[in-house]
């Protein structure tokens, strides 16, 4: 498969490069693909932003020379993009729970990081509903946090705010003064390094009162692939957002537009094993 090599040849890039900075637009050439889309791809695939694994590679090889008792370690630190012993020093323990030096010492436990690979899943049993749309810009209030895909902390980050926010009343208060019943979930203002984004809890408006409590966001107008999802949550969309990344994007000429994406949660009784809601991804034509 075409686009597997492509993945493959921009990893085997990345890890040539190791002790050079990290450039995501060059990776993103060798899989032939956007900045944007390589590094959304890289973390649906992963779970790791590509900072994030280069990073963790980066400590791997640096344990694995200082174990041998040979550089030192303010040369180590300098070789793997660090400018100083001191931050060198607090990623180094963080990812193995102990300092740069203290890896000398024979015996201690290391953590090994190893290399990723990418496999395509074509399974062809189980069918993806999905419809490609054309909107205009549309307006959305709401409530954001911003929060990191870093050690996976939007996966507690969103899930609390969705329940604070229940709780408090400000979903209903949204819900209230919304054009419809329907709750989004939004992903933007991506961060240049694919970590730091913003999540907004929104509804649509035509109008929002200048002294309005909530945030009020722009969508831009796009070309849209919404796929539907079916099951209880958060469960069914969770495998949604996964199948679209490894089976619908990789055998498509589409990639990931660079702006927001959503989720659209209908009311209903979202625990329901026939509830249904949709994502709606931004996309282009490679």
């Amino acid at each position: 498969m075409e686009w597997l090599n492509r993945m493959m040849s921009a990893l085997d890039l990345m890890e040539a490069r190791m002790e050079e900075p990290l450039d995501v637009a060059e990776l993103a050439r060798a899989a032939h693909s956007s900045t944007y889309h390589f590094q959304r791809m890289f973390y649906m695939l992963t779970g790791m932003t590509v900072a994030e694994y280069v990073r963790k590679r980066r400590l791997t090889l640096a344990a694995q020379e200082l174990a041998l008792s040979g550089p030192k370690v303010i040369d180590v630190a300098l070789k793997y993009g660090y400018d100083s012993p001191e931050s060198f020093s607090k990623a180094f323990r963080k990812l193995h729970g102990i300092s740069p030096s203290e890896a000398r010492h024979a015996g201690v436990q290391l953590k090994a990081f190893p290399r990723i690979s990418f496999h395509l899943s074509l399974k062809g049993d189980k069918e993806m509903d999905y419809r490609i749309v054309q909107r205009e810009a549309f307006t959305v209030i709401g409530k954001s946090i911003q929060t990191s895909s870093v050690d996976g902390e939007n996966s507690r980050a969103i899930p609390k705010f969705w329940q604070d926010s229940l709780a408090d009343g400000t979903v209903g208060s949204l819900v209230a003064a919304g054009k419809s019943g329907d709750t989004l979930g939004i992903c933007y203002d991506m961060k240049p390094d694919g970590e730091g984004f913003k999540y907004a809890i929104a509804v649509e408006t035509d109008t929002a009162a200048s002294d309005s409590e909530f945030d009020l966001i722009q969508i831009p107008a796009a070309t849209w692939a919404v796929f539907t999802s079916v099951g209880p949550m958060p469960g069914a969309i969770q495998e949604l957002w996964r199948r679209v990344f490894q089976e619908w994007f990789p055998t498509t000429g589409y990639e990931h537009a660079e702006g927001p994406d959503f989720e659209l949660y209908p009311p209903g009784d979202a625990r329901a094993d026939d509830y249904r809601c949709e994502v709606w991804i931004p996309i282009v034509k490679k």
